[in-house]
């Protein structure tokens, strides 16, 4: 159905912000792109697109440039340190063959998506950080830090992230975070590369390496590391020193020796918080919350960027299918119950890797695990880490007058 096109303002140029820009102006809107930084730039470490990302990606053009510069990841790997036992084994291959998540650094993703904006004409209008928006004569107004004021919008989409002014969402912190950074991946380490591998104490201690590709203009093959920790005891980790904490890290698993020589300075890792919690409401007159501005989740189940992902082209197949009022609600019921199964998922199993309980840690290992390998259990998690075991949006996206994805999507209009 065509519709009329939109003047749209995207606030925010990470992941959902640059997503949700060239589905727009695929779709046939006029689009403007601001950020707060003086050039465009990624922030954070590794994250794995999975399936059901990199399906948005090849919808927006950019599937085969992420692949070329991701490491194919075939499997999710975890091991209780102390007792050797397997606490987590799930192939994204299973029940479907060819299937598998794509570990990537934030600035490769960025990379792809940013050229492939530049590449449809687009720009980001940088150095302007958005404080407020306001609806003026029936349009939407963004305020900027220095007191300019930039509208009249028929939309703008708020793809501000975690800390967006423009968002009411007030997620609950969860205890434990994680320290990670980006690390070169050793010559001849015996950690496999196709994988997400992690070792446990309990579920007080978390270690894991992630291979993440190479970087756009570097061809040396990546890893993301991190360290779950206790947000409370940052100060305590950096007391204690570095060569304390590797000594741990090594008592926990050897084989990262190669990767903790490279880190030299405290400053090298950065801590990343995690929070739960969904708003309300993800819409009001003119404004759209895409992406962690709306929702937030423990990265337990790796979806934070495909939920951006996710939510652009939501936004885009509701805007084709309704007028501007009825295209926003329409909108958050798309995403409504694919939003709710994982987050409800992600609750269930952030304990169980990261908390103080030690009774978790043994229904973790004795329950959990034992039943997640009896079928049909290893093609359900398979289904579950791909993003694809519910249906991730209530709309059927389409692509020159062709649906680009029959087999993972159902019509909209169900969700109303």
């Amino acid at each position: 159905m065509t519709r009329r096109p939109l003047h749209i303002a995207v606030a925010g140029a990470g992941v959902g912000g640059l997503s949700a820009a060239i589905a727009l102006h695929l779709s046939g809107h006029r689009v403007q792109i601001f950020d707060q930084f003086e050039a465009p730039q990624p922030v954070g470490s590794g994250l794995v697109v999975q399936p059901v990302g990199q399906r948005v990606l090849d919808w927006v053009g950019v599937g085969d440039r992420a692949r070329a510069l991701g490491a194919r990841i075939t499997t999710l790997h975890g091991i209780e340190a102390r007792t050797g036992a397997g606490t987590l084994r799930v192939r994204y291959d299973a029940g479907a063959p060819g299937r598998f998540g794509l570990g990537m650094h934030r600035a490769s993703l960025f990379a792809a998506l940013h050229d492939r904006l530049t590449a449809l004409g687009l720009r980001v209008e940088t150095g302007c950080e958005v404080v407020g928006s306001s609806l003026a004569a029936g349009a939407r107004v963004l305020h900027l830090a220095d007191g300019r004021q930039v509208g009249g919008f028929d939309l703008v989409v708020d793809a501000l992230g975690s800390h967006s002014p423009l968002s009411s969402l007030n997620p609950a912190p969860l205890p434990y975070g994680a320290l990670w950074t980006t690390l070169h991946w050793p010559e001849g380490s015996e950690i496999p590369q196709d994988r997400l591998s992690q070792h446990y104490v309990a579920a007080r201690r978390m270690v894991g390496v992630l291979p993440i590709g190479r970087l756009p203009d570097d061809p040396t093959p990546r890893a993301a590391f991190f360290w779950s920790l206790r947000g409370d005891a940052v100060a305590n980790w950096q007391a204690r020193g570095l060569e304390a904490w590797k000594a741990e890290v090594l008592d926990i698993w050897p084989a990262l020796a190669p990767f903790l020589a490279q880190i030299t300075d405290p400053d090298q890792l950065f801590f990343a918080r995690y929070a739960h919690g969904t708003l309300r409401k993800s819409w009001a007159e003119g404004l759209v919350h895409i992406g962690d501005s709306a929702h937030r989740t423990s990265p337990q189940l790796g979806q934070g960027a495909n939920m951006a992902l996710l939510d652009s082209l939501a936004l885009t197949q509701a805007l084709r299918q309704a007028d501007l009022a009825d295209a926003l609600p329409l909108y958050a019921r798309i995403r409504r119950g694919h939003l709710r199964v994982y987050q409800s998922m992600s609750r269930f199993l952030t304990p169980q890797y990261q908390s103080d309980s030690a009774a978790l840690a043994v229904l973790r290992d004795r329950v959990v695990a034992p039943l997640a390998r009896i079928w049909p259990m290893p093609r359900v998690m398979g289904a579950v880490a791909s993003g694809l075991i519910v249906p991730p949006l209530g709309g059927e996206p389409y692509h020159a007058g062709k649906p680009i994805a029959p087999d993972w999507a159902v019509d909209a209009s169900k969700g109303r």
